[in-house]
C-alpha cells in the first residue's frame, strides 16, 4: 500500500485527463495493469505446497489469511468511510443502514447449521459483487467520456456488448466445473452439494460458452470498428480485455478457493484505490468538512492513513475471531471440538458478517457513478 500511497501523494486529483478515470499512468497502475496480482495468490500457495512441504490445506490457509489481513480486510472497511461512518449517509439513509443489521444475523445462523450453504451463498454474492464493481468501472469511463473532448461511441448496443463479455466472462469454465467434472469446492467443502441439480446439467455449459463466445465476438468487432472510425474509448477496452481474460482463465485453476483470491486481490486493490479516490474528491467539494476524522484520512498524502486505519479494523475483526473460536470450541464442543472446524467456523462468522454488509452497501454505492467525476 505504500505505493499507492506515494502515487496518490504526487497526484492529488485536481483535474481528471481525458477519459481515463484519474489519469493514463494511475489508471494502469491501479485499476487496468494491476492484473498482474491474481496469479499471486495461486503462486504462493503452490510454493507453499511445492517447495516450502506445508501440507495443501496449510498453505491455502496461510494465503488466505495473509490477503485477509493485508488487502481483503482493508478494502471492505472501505467502504464504511462512505457509508456507516459518514454522519450525512446515515442520516440520509437511516433504515439501509439500519437494515444491515440483519446481515451479520443470518451468517451466523448458517454458520453454526450449514456451512456448505453459508460458502455457496457467498461464493455466489462474491462473484456478483466483483461483477458488479467491473461495471461501476465501466459506467465510470462511460461518465468520463461524455466529459471528454472528441467523440465516444455510447449508444444502448455499444454498451449491452461492454455488459455481455464481463457478465459472461467467469461462468462458462466453472459452469463445466459444476455440471461435467462436479469438482466446484471452495477448500475442503464441496459446493456442488448445495448446487440445485437444475445447474448441473450440460446444457448450462453450453449455454455459458455460448453466451460467453457471441458477447466475445460482438466486443471484439465493436472495438475494431470504433478504432477505425475514431471512437474507441481505449481506456475502458483496455480494462474491459483485462478483466474478462482474468475471469475467464481464474475458474480453471485446481484450487478454487486461492484462484478466486486472485481476484479478489485485484478487485480489493481496485476498490482500495476508487474509495479513497471519491474520498478525495468529496475532501476537494468541502463534503468532509464537518468530519474530522474522514476529513484527515481524504488529505492530500495521506493515503498512509487511510490504509492504516482500514487495517486496524482488521485487526478489531481478528479479535472478534478469537472470540467465536474460543466460545465454540472451549463452550459448545461437538463438531466444534475439533480445532480446525471451529477456527473455519469463526473465521467465517468474524469476516462474512462484515463483508456481505459491505456487499450491500456497494450495491447502492456502485450505482453512484457520477461519483468519479471531479
Amino acid at each position: 500500500m505504500s505505493a499507492t500511497a506515494v502515487a496518490f501523494r504526487q497526484q492529488a486529483p485536481s483535474m481528471s485527463e481525458g477519459k481515463w478515470i484519474y489519469n493514463r499512468k494511475w489508471d494502469l497502475a491501479f485499476i487496468s495493469l494491476s492484473v498482474v496480482l491474481v496469479p499471486i495468490p495461486y503462486l504462493t500457495w503452490l510454493l507453499t505446497k511445492d517447495v516450502l512441504r506445508l501440507e495443501s490445506d496449510a498453505g491455502r490457509q496461510a494465503v488466505n489469511l495473509l490477503i485477509a489481513v493485508m488487502i481483503g480486510g482493508p478494502h471492505m472497511y472501505a467502504t464504511f468511510t462512505r457509508t456507516a461512518l459518514d454522519h450525512d449517509f446515515r442520516q440520509r439513509y437511516n433504515g439501509f443502514v439500519r437494515s444491515s443489521i440483519i446481515i451479520p444475523l443470518i451468517v451466523i445462523t448458517l454458520a453454526l447449521t450449514n456451512l456448505t450453504l453459508l460458502l455457496t451463498i457467498f461464493f455466489f454474492w462474491a462473484s456478483i459483487h466483483v461483477l458488479h464493481q467491473i461495471l461501476f468501472v465501466v459506467e465510470s469511463y462511460n461518465q468520463k467520456a461524455r466529459q471528454a473532448p472528441g467523440r465516444t461511441t455510447l449508444t444502448p448496443l455499444s454498451r449491452a456488448i461492454d455488459y455481455a463479455v464481463v457478465l459472461t466472462s467467469l461462468y462458462p469454465i466453472a459452469a463445466y466445473r459444476i455440471a461435467v467434472t462436479q469438482d466446484f469446492s471452495i477448500g475442503p467443502t464441496e459446493l456442488n452439494d448445495a448446487i440445485p441439480s437444475l445447474f448441473e446439467q450440460p446444457w448450462v455449459v453450453y449455454a455459458a460458452g455460448a453466451a460467453f463466445g457471441v458477447s466475445l465476438l460482438a466486443f471484439i468487432v465493436k472495438s475494431i470498428l470504433e478504432w477505425s472510425n475514431g471512437t474507441a474509448h481505449v481506456p475502458k477496452i483496455i480494462f474491459i480485455a483485462f478483466t474478462a481474460a482474468a475471469s475467464f482463465v481464474v475458474p480453471a485453476l485446481g484450487n478454487l478457493d486461492t484462484a478466486f483470491q486472485g481476484m479478489n486481490v485485484w478487485h480489493s486493490f481496485q476498490y482500495l484505490a476508487l474509495t479513497w479516490y471519491v474520498n478525495r474528491l468529496r475532501y476537494g467539494r468541502g463534503e468532509l468538512a464537518r468530519k474530522p476524522l474522514l476529513q484527515r484520512m481524504s488529505e492530500d498524502g495521506k493515503a498512509r492513513w487511510f490504509y492504516g486505519f482500514n487495517l486496524a479494523l482488521t485487526a478489531g475483526a481478528g479479535v472478534i475471531i478469537a472470540v467465536v473460536f474460543t466460545i465454540l470450541y472451549f463452550g459448545v464442543g461437538g463438531k466444534w471440538a475439533e480445532a480446525s472446524y471451529a477456527l473455519e467456523t469463526s473465521y467465517y462468522i468474524g469476516v462474512l458478517s462484515f463483508l456481505w454488509i459491505h456487499y450491500y452497501h456497494d450495491h447502492f454505492l456502485f450505482t453512484q457513478t457520477t461519483s468519479v467525476l471531479p
